[in-house]
């Protein structure tokens, strides 16, 4: 059973749809896994067992009739905190939404259980997903399976938490600066943030509306690239909600011939040196291309020293209103002390007209100077972060963050597999960008990776 459970989603939703294993006997192997693992790392939230039974007796029932629903047929998932699920509570980390059940699923979910996916419950997250460790007021603080005394990262911590477990096989995160590639990148797995426009952010925490709305994006997270690439597909395209996404086509990564890509890469992004170990790493990954015959060049896309700049400012421009109306909206009226200091530095940095106007316009010279960057390369690899995971409470240096926040500003996909191991038993990944809707070249270049650094150890 073990050995079923382990392998990738594609294989799970086939194993059931041929008699070798039931939805329902699936769906309680993997809650037995999260009672086994969760009280050691608090990451599942809120389950729903008893209904994730039920339909997944249903499933059983219409399968042996003949009836498959979708590529997600009878296989159970977990949900991010910040994205709403009709039949759960969803809090969005906040203490105004605690008991707060939603009208309708998030686009996301309500695509996922289209296809036949059953729901475990949800994951944890930071409030309003705007911290890089996951805590909050409601649920606590999620803990590393590798070391429980470090974050797991956010803001989707929960969810790289269970899957680091191998206790889920899949989750569904958000990223607006780096939720779902800094947690992958942390716990030893992997996650994408697809091209800006890709997924609808429908039924998110943050809004889809506003200044910092082409920053976040609604992505999957798995335990091996090959995941990624076979729920991307479920969860986009237009959902006539959303204004922001856009209808493309999403190109399989199997079709791509790797040997053609033009390959460029950096690890330090020159606004924060990563740790000797990330650079060490992010050598090994290039001397791998090396070796198999590509001729990677050092190369950093002109305007990125800007990034942390620009985010900062974007942050900070509205005084505050985008943080004051989802408070307003959840009735929240004790905070973390993180958003109250957030919240406090938002209104005392507010900007006048000819400012705001200032920034847009660097914001847009920015994306126009970084996209030059293709034409003479097809892929960069690059550090997810410029540390491994820190100890709970650590003050954050917003400048390491910069190496997924920068690729927010551009709205470009990027992806993170698994490439080493600190001397301390970390993880340490490797993001990999690709151009604007061109996930499919990530996700080959990440799933070669893969398969070239092979099995990692788990958490004990």
């Amino acid at each position: 059973m073990d050995e079923l459970l382990d392998q990738p989603v594609r294989n799970l939703a086939e194993a059931i749809r041929n008699g070798q294993i039931t939805s329902k006997e699936m769906v309680r192997a993997f809650l037995d896994r999260i009672e086994k693992t969760n009280p050691r790392i608090n990451a599942l939230i809120y389950s729903t067992a008893e209904a994730a039974l039920k339909h997944a007796r249903n499933a059983d029932i219409e399968l042996k009739k003949g009836n498959i629903k979708g590529p997600l047929h009878g296989v159970p998932f977990t949900i991010k905190d910040s994205l709403d699920t009709k039949d759960a509570i969803t809090t969005w980390g906040t203490k105004g939404r605690a008991d707060f059940r939603p009208g309708a699923d998030a686009s996301s979910v309500a695509r996922l259980r289209d296809a036949g996916g059953i729901l475990l419950g949800k994951t944890n997250t930071p409030e309003f997903t705007l911290f890089f460790e996951t805590d909050n007021l409601v649920y606590g603080r999620t803990c590393n399976p590798y070391d429980v005394t470090r974050t797991t990262g956010g803001s989707s911590g929960g969810a790289a938490a269970l899957l680091a477990c191998n206790a889920i096989p899949f989750d569904i995160g958000t990223d607006t600066g780096g939720s779902i590639r800094l947690p992958a990148h942390f716990s030893g797995v992997c996650g994408i943030k697809p091209t800006t426009g890709r997924v609808p952010c429908t039924g998110n925490a943050l809004p889809t509306s506003g200044l910092l709305a082409p920053l976040t994006q609604v992505g999957p997270m798995g335990r091996f690239v090959d995941d990624l690439a076979y729920l991307l597909p479920i969860i986009s395209g237009p959902d006539l909600m959303d204004q922001t996404t856009v209808a493309c086509e999403l190109k399989d990564y199997r079709d791509l011939d790797l040997k053609s890509l033009r390959i460029g890469f950096h690890s330090d992004n020159g606004i924060r040196t990563p740790s000797v170990e990330i650079a060490d790493n992010l050598n090994q990954v290039i001397n791998l291309f090396r070796d198999h015959g590509w001729s990677p060049q050092e190369v950093r896309p002109t305007g990125i020293e800007m990034a942390d700049f620009i985010t900062t400012r974007l942050f900070t421009a509205d005084g505050g209103l985008m943080l004051e109306n989802l408070l307003d909206d959840s009735r929240t009226e004790e905070v973390t002390p993180y958003i109250q200091n957030y919240l406090t530095a938002q209104q005392a940095s507010s900007i006048n007209n000819r400012d705001f106007a200032q920034l847009i316009s660097l914001w847009h010279n920015y994306q126009s100077s970084m996209l030059e960057y293709f034409v003479s390369h097809d892929v960069l690899i690059c550090p997810v972060n410029a540390d491994i995971a820190v100890p709970h409470n650590t003050t954050e240096d917003l400048s390491g963050y910069t190496y997924t926040s920068a690729f927010n500003l551009t709205g470009w996909p990027g992806a993170v597999v698994r490439t080493g191991t600190s001397r301390s038993g970390l993880p340490i990944g490797t993001q990999v960008i690709s151009s604007p809707f061109r996930e499919d070249i990530a996700l080959a270049v990440a799933h070669w990776l893969e398969k070239q650094c092979g099995e990692f150890p788990g958490p004990d």
